[in-house]
């Protein structure tokens, strides 16, 4: 990511929408109380500004640092703060074993209060201030309230007890920029639990390695782990996870609220095994100026895409069509497994259902492989097309290395995961910044438009010590929770796994990104079919990525590569014994 881009997304929290208001409004209560002689401080308002304001600061608020802030007798402000307390507007949360000390905290219902009004607020100040007044969101307010606050997100709210675990908080994720967004907010999270955030963060197989390792040990070295999506039913299959609903009450993560293919991927056998910490499926990003100078609509089909990758390639300049993800390996497995679902055709046999595949019946582990097809076909000689609109180096482009060139301006289309978006939409020196389109996978022949589902859920390690257990799990709703995801956003996050979220006004000004993607789902092409979470889909990927490669070097035919990795994945398929 470019120095500006970090910066930017480092920033976004300290110039945030909320923190932005509460310094307008202490500065005019600053005004008002120094213009007219007898008009006197307001300690509620002040007092109440000074806690929200350290909570999103994440630092600790004593009732004598909200009595100093409330400018008025101390007597005056201490009897004040008890009547906020009495009427549910500050929480108190013990700071000590004998609980005679306490650090304050605004409650949900104030935070909510706040955040309604902050909205509010910046609406009335655009009617009245700004020269853009008469735009659609300042015409939105009324009096009470506004419809684009509608569904405003509360700022995230202290757990009423801290967390009590020795060490702290163990967390295992992976290396990308959602998880790496948490990393910089640990100082917040750790005053939300209460207790100190250890987060170590490992690239996608060296990931599956660590967690592997972990399980083999009598008892987890970690409180919550990370799995990419396809890894749930290997997992599951080697007790490596908890089943969630043994150890807590699902429905306090309000499942309804999450994009349907991102929940449903949690699960295994009917039994939900981790909660989507990030749903990011993978898109065609384009750049709509440089298809609007070729004269281009935005491709919908296959071979949309190969006729507008061909005209604007220019390597003579030094741009190229479009990148993508086709290093050996798990990199350009994943790409073989989603290009050909883009011609209707799953890795493995799974029965139709209303035109999808139904996913529902894997843990019966009655499946076979299904690559050597003729729309398996299509899709490799679809991929061999692509290269002669690539860069050079595409057959080492990963993950980073196809999003990188697109954010540069060296490559006008790449298909990517949108928790990669910040390479180019926090950083306004690139080309691509607030210059890109988002599509889902446009389709081959006969076959419908997916956005196939990636991203990662959390879950618990099924040898965590049992004392453990009941913080780990109230860590994991407080991470993954509507306004946890909030602030990622707000943060720099480009994933989110939730609708609440995605219709939330603050977060829909951060990025076009989440409405698309939230009509993406409403439009059920939001899919996890296209990697089903088999026990063995790990290896197909790999066998694909491995024989698909040596195709696009020109060591093999399409033919001899589609059947090469039907053989090899075969192979792979371990069938249940008899009960």
């Amino acid at each position: 990511m470019s120095a500006n881009a970090d910066k930017t997304m480092q920033a976004s929290l300290a110039t945030g929408d909320l923190l932005r208001l509460l310094a307008f409004l202490e500065d005019c209560s600053n005004e008002l109380e120094t213009a007219v002689d007898l008009h006197d401080p307001n300690p509620v308002f002040r007092m109440a500004l000074q806690a929200i304001k350290g909570h999103l600061e994440a630092r600790v608020m004593t009732p004598t640092s909200l009595i100093a802030a409330s400018n008025v007798p101390y007597a005056t402000a201490n009897r004040r703060l008890r009547e906020m307390i009495e009427a549910g507007l500050i929480d108190q949360r013990p700071r000590t074993k004998s609980g005679k000390s306490f650090s304050m905290h605004p409650s949900e219902r104030l935070l909510e209060q706040w955040s309604q009004m902050s909205g509010r607020v910046r609406r009335l100040a655009e009617v009245y201030f700004d020269s853009h007044s008469d735009r659609e969101d300042a015409r939105d307010y009324y009096f009470g309230g506004s419809y684009m606050t509608a569904h405003a997100i509360p700022p995230i709210q202290v757990l009423p007890e801290p967390l009590k675990l020795t060490g702290g908080m163990r967390v295992l994720v992976h290396g990308d920029p959602t998880f790496m967004v948490m990393e910089n907010l640990k100082r917040q999270f750790e005053q939300v639990i209460g207790t100190q955030i250890n987060q170590r963060a490992f690239s996608i197989d060296r990931l599956r390695d660590e967690a592997l390792r972990n399980a083999e040990r009598t008892s987890s070295r970690y409180d919550i782990i990370a799995l990419d999506l396809p890894w749930i039913g290997e997992f599951v299959e080697r007790n490596i996870l908890m089943p969630l609903d043994e150890i807590m009450d699902v429905a306090r993560l309000d499942p309804a609220d999450f994009h349907t293919a991102g929940w449903k991927a949690a699960h295994w056998g009917g039994r939900p095994y981790g909660v989507p910490a990030q749903t990011t499926p993978e898109l065609l990003f384009y750049r709509r100026d440089l298809l609007t100078a070729a004269g281009l609509e935005p491709p919908a089909t296959t071979d949309e895409v190969l006729e507008a990758a061909r005209r604007m390639h220019a390597p003579q300049t030094g741009r190229y069509g479009i990148g993508w993800n086709a290093a050996r390996g798990t990199a350009l497995g994943h790409t073989v497994l989603m290009t050909m679902a883009d011609f209707g055709q799953p890795v493995l046999d799974l029965p139709e259902v209303a035109g999808s595949f139904d996913t529902d019946r894997l843990a019966e582990r009655d499946y076979r492989v299904t690559i050597d097809t003729e729309k398996g076909l299509r899709a490799a000689e679809f991929l061999m097309d692509l290269l002669r609109y690539s860069p050079p180096d595409i057959l080492s482009m990963s993950w980073y290395e196809r999003v990188r060139p697109f954010a540069a301006g060296r490559i006008a289309m790449a298909y990517g995961y949108t928790l990669l978006a910040p390479y180019f939409e926090l950083d306004p020196s690139s080309p691509a910044y607030g210059q890109t389109g988002y599509l889902p996978h446009p389709h081959g022949p006969g076959a419908g438009n997916v956005a196939p589902v990636g991203g990662y859920v959390m879950g618990i390690p099924a040898n965590l010590a049992p004392d453990r257990v009941a913080a780990a799990v109230e860590a994991l709703r407080v991470f993954t929770s509507p306004e946890a995801q909030k602030l990622y956003v707000q943060n720099g996050s480009r994933t989110n796994p939730r609708y609440s979220v995605g219709a939330d006004a603050e977060v829909r000004r951060a990025s076009p990104i989440f409405e698309a993607v939230d009509a993406m789902s409403w439009r059920d092409e939001l899919q996890f079919w296209p990697r089903p979470p088999v026990p063995e889909i790990n290896g197909i990927i790999q066998v694909c990525g491995e024989e698909f490669h040596d195709m696009l070097r020109g060591l093999i035919s399409p033919r001899t590569a589609l059947r090469r990795a039907q053989e090899r994945a075969e192979a792979l398929i371990e069938r249940p014994g008899p009960s």
